[in-house]
């Protein structure tokens, strides 16, 4: 199944326009080309457009946007923390989504904002109360995301709902890759900041794989179809200045990239 996006002809579209806006469209790349289709997951194909004539918009328009906090035992240590004993779990607002290509605001109120890599899981049905061995069943498909954090704000107001909030704050795409077309145990999350590798480590590493953190949110929540989950980020995180150009990329899934620029 081809990569599926989210797009506008509108150039100047916001990219947190949610779908029900007839300025969106949905499409699926196809050797260079966007081919339009009805709905997100139609294979009903429709008008072509160039890659370059169109504004990419955060390939999915999640409720939510559920994140996983302290995945990874090494993160969880360069930030002083022991690795947690359940999937720690927190919410980024849909108003923090841009695509691939948007500017990251750096808020005029933090000293330090970081780039967190992450793998991004998206939700095909709604899930409710899932068991494990039946969680990918769920899972439409994967893509890029950097989880943006003020760090200074995330230690001084004790929770991260502002830290992790800010407009701008949640990068994602470029696309959307099929589940079916993806294996996990092969996929890497690598950051690279003005060119500089700054992380890079495999999915295998997670503490809570993606089934596992499926089964464990939807005990409590239901997860609707395109909700976002952003699974954790590897160790390395570091800070971004503006006029930095901020590369998250997995291999096999595609990259996301972005310029920093002042508040």
């Amino acid at each position: 199944m081809p990569k599926r996006i989210r797009f506008s002809l509108n150039p100047n579209i916001e990219p947190t326009v949610p779908d029900s806006s007839n300025e969106v469209k949905y499409g699926i790349v196809d050797n260079g080309m966007i081919v339009e289709t009805p709905s997100f997951d139609s294979t009903e194909k429709g008008a072509s457009h160039p890659m370059a004539s169109v504004r990419l918009l955060p390939p999915c328009w999640p409720s939510k946007i559920v994140c996983v906090g302290r995945n990874y035992p090494e993160h969880a240590r360069e930030l002083g923390n022991e690795p947690p004993a359940e999937p720690m779990i927190f919410l980024k607002p849909p108003s923090s989504l841009i695509a691939d290509g948007d500017r990251i605001v750096y808020p005029r109120i933090s000293g330090r904002v970081d780039y967190e890599g992450e793998l991004g899981a998206v939700i095909s049905r709604r899930a409710r109360q899932v068991r494990r061995e039946e969680a990918f069943g769920y899972i439409f498909g994967y893509t890029c995301v950097n989880d943006i954090t003020a760090r200074d704000l995330q230690k001084k107001d004790g929770q991260w709902t502002r830290g992790k909030g800010f407009d701008t704050f949640c990068a994602v795409g470029p696309w959307v890759v099929p589940a079916s077309e993806v294996r996990l145990d092969e996929l890497r999350v690598q950051t690279y900041v003005d060119g500089v590798k700054k992380q890079d480590a495999p999915i295998a590493e997670m503490m809570f794989p993606v089934d596992a953190i499926v089964a464990f949110v939807t005990e409590f929540m239901t997860l609707e179809p395109g909700d976002l989950i952003a699974t954790g980020t590897p160790p390395g995180v570091g800070a971004m200045q503006p006029g930095s150009v901020v590369r998250v990329e997995i291999p096999g899934l595609g990259a996301i990239e972005n310029l920093v620029v002042k508040g």
